[in-house]
C-alpha cells in the first residue's frame, strides 16, 4: 500500500459521489426525515417508565440502525457497480494494490458516513430536541462508528457479490438479524440463551448497548462498546480487502 496511491482513489470515489445528488440526498436527507416521522408519531407520547417523551429512547436507538443500514446499501452497490464497469479493475491494473483500492474507498466513504451521523445526531438533538442524560458527544462518536460499520460491512459484502442484485440479497441476512435481535425490541438480558449467544457476535448490538448507557447517563461505560465496534470496521475491512476480485465474473 502506497499513502499517494490510496489518497488518489479517495479523492476519485468523493468527487464520483459528489456529483450524483440523488445519492447525496438518501445518504445526508433521508435519515432525518426517518426520524422526524418517528418525532411525529411518538414526541408527544411519554415513556412509561421515565415519564419522558418515547421519542427519546427510540430515535436514540434508530440512530444506530439508519446510518449502519444506509451506509451498507450505498457502499455495497456503489463498490460492486464499479467492478462490474471495469473501473476497480483498471485502478488494480495501475500501481494501486487491493490494499490501496479498499481503504481509499472506505477512507472516501467513511467521510461520507461520519458527515451523515454527525447531521443526525445534530439535527435531532439541536431540531427535534433529543435528549439524552448521557453526553451528546458520546452519542456522535457511537453513531459515527456506526455509519463506518456499516461502510466497512457493504464494502466486504462488495467483494463477495458478483451482481448489484446480489450485494442487495446481503442486506437481508446481514442487517435483519442485528435488527431483531441487538436490543431494540426487548433487553438483549432477556433473550434466550442460544438468541444471546448470536447477539453477542453482532456488531449493532453494541452500539444499542452503548447507546442505552448513554440513556441511562452513563457516559463512562461507552468504551468496550467503542472498542468492540472498532474492531468490527477493521476486520470488515480485512475481509474486503482479502476476498476482492480484480474481476467480476
Amino acid at each position: 500500500m502506497t499513502a499517494r496511491a490510496t489518497r488518489a482513489t479517495t479523492r476519485r470515489v468523493l468527487r464520483q459521489l459528489a456529483r450524483d445528488h440523488r445519492t447525496i440526498a438518501m445518504l445526508l436527507v433521508l435519515p432525518a426525515l426517518l426520524l422526524t416521522l418517528l418525532w411525529w408519531m411518538f414526541g408527544d407520547t411519554p415513556d412509561p417508565a421515565t415519564g419522558q417523551p418515547l421519542f427519546d429512547p427510540l430515535g436514540a436507538r434508530l440512530m444506530g440502525l439508519f446510518p449502519m443500514l444506509i451506509m451498507f446499501v450505498i457502499t455495497s452497490v456503489t463498490t460492486l457497480r464499479e467492478r462490474t464497469s471495469g473501473t476497480m479493475e483498471r485502478l488494480m491494473a495501475s500501481p494501486a494494490s487491493k490494499g490501496d483500492v479498499v481503504v481509499g474507498y472506505a477512507l472516501a466513504f467513511g467521510l461520507v458516513a461520519s458527515l451523515q451521523a454527525l447531521v443526525l445526531v445534530g439535527y435531532s438533538v439541536f431540531v427535534l430536541g433529543l435528549d439524552i442524560n448521557g453526553a451528546t458527544w458520546a452519542l456522535a462518536l457511537i453513531i459515527v462508528l456506526d455509519a463506518l460499520l456499516g461502510t466497512a460491512l457493504g464494502l466486504a459484502a462488495s467483494s463477495l457479490a458478483r451482481t448489484e442484485f446480489q450485494a442487495v440479497q446481503m442486506m437481508p441476512a446481514v442487517i435483519l438479524p442485528q435488527l431483531l435481535l441487538s436490543g431494540l425490541f426487548m433487553p438483549r438480558s432477556e433473550l434466550p440463551q442460544v438468541l444471546g449467544w448470536v447477539s453477542d457476535v453482532l456488531p449493532m448490538s453494541y452500539a444499542i448497548d452503548g447507546i442505552n448507557h448513554l440513556l441511562a447517563g452513563d457516559t463512562s461505560s461507552i468504551w468496550p462498546q467503542v472498542a468492540i465496534l472498532a474492531g468490527f470496521i477493521v476486520a470488515s475491512l480485512i475481509l474486503g480487502v482479502s476476498t476482492l476480485r480484480r474481476q467480476t465474473a
